[in-house]
C-alpha cells in the first residue's frame, strides 16, 4: 500500500506530461504525427477553397459560353486573364484552332487530331492541378496507424524493460509508460481519420471536376469540328 501511495502522486497521466515523459522515441514518433496532422489539415482547409473556388468559377463559364457569345469574343476574354478550369482548355483548344487557320492548314483530320490532342493535354494539366497533394492524404491516412503503433510497441517494450529491471510490477508503477506508449497509436489515429475521410471526399470532387471538364472538352471539339466542315463544304 506504501508503494502505490509513493508511487500514484508522481504519474502524470495528462496529455502533457504524457508527452514530455515519454522517451526519445516515442516522443519522435509523436512529433511526426502532429506534424503530418498539421499538414493534413492545411491541405484540406485549402483544396476545400479551391475546389469550391473551382466549381463557381466553372459554373460562371459555363453561362458564358452558353450564352450564345461568339467563340472569338469569350477567347479574347479568357486570353486576357489568367483561367484555370473550364477556361484554360477552352484557350488551349483555341489557340490550336486559330493557329491551324493561320496556317491555311488543309487537312480536316490532322487539324481535330491537334484539337483532340490539346484538349488532352489540357486536360490532364488541370486534372494534376486539382489532385496535387491529395497523396499525402492518402499516405498518411494509410501509414498514420501503422507509425502510431511503432511508438506503441517501443514504448511498451521500454516498460517491461524498466519493470524487469526495477522488479516493481505494480499498477501505479507501469500505469504511466503504458499509457505513454498508448498515446502514440491514439495520435496516429487522430491524424488517420481525418486523413483517409478527406481523401475520399475530396478525391471524388475532384474527379467530379475532371468529369465535367472531360464533357465540356468532348462538347467543344463537336462544335469545332462541325465549323470546320462548315468552312470545308
Amino acid at each position: 500500500m506504501d508503494a502505490v501511495g509513493a508511487a500514484a502522486p508522481h504519474a502524470d497521466l495528462s496529455i502533457w506530461g504524457l508527452f514530455w515523459a515519454a522517451d526519445f522515441v516515442v516522443k519522435s514518433v509523436m512529433l511526426g504525427l502532429l506534424a503530418a496532422s498539421v499538414w493534413c489539415w492545411a491541405i484540406i482547409i485549402d483544396k476545400t477553397i479551391t475546389y469550391r473556388r473551382a466549381r463557381s468559377e466553372m459554373n460562371r463559364f459555363e453561362r458564358t459560353f452558353w450564352s450564345g457569345q461568339s467563340l472569338e469574343e469569350l477567347y479574347q476574354q479568357q486570353a486576357e486573364k489568367p483561367s484555370g478550369g473550364l477556361g484554360a482548355v477552352f484557350v488551349a483548344a483555341m489557340k490550336e484552332w486559330k493557329r491551324s487557320h493561320e496556317q491555311n492548314a488543309a487537312s480536316f483530320v490532322g487539324i481535330q487530331q491537334r484539337l483532340d490532342k490539346v484538349l488532352d493535354v489540357a486536360i490532364s494539366r488541370e486534372s494534376e492541378y486539382l489532385e496535387k497533394r491529395l497523396g499525402f492524404l492518402a499516405t498518411v491516412g494509410a501509414a498514420a496507424p501503422f507509425i502510431g503503433l511503432f511508438g506503441t510497441v517501443w514504448g511498451i517494450m521500454n516498460a517491461f524493460t524498466n519493470i524487469a529491471a526495477s522488479s516493481d510490477t505494480n499498477l501505479a508503477v507501469v500505469a504511466g509508460p503504458i499509457a505513454e506508449a498508448l498515446f502514440a497509436t491514439a495520435i496516429g489515429l487522430v491524424a488517420a481519420i481525418p486523413a483517409v475521410i478527406a481523401y475520399n471526399k475530396l478525391s471524388s470532387d475532384a474527379g467530379k471536376m475532371v468529369g465535367r471538364l472531360e464533357g465540356f472538352a468532348d462538347e467543344f471539339s463537336t462544335i469545332l469540328s462541325r465549323q470546320l466542315e462548315a468552312r470545308r463544304s
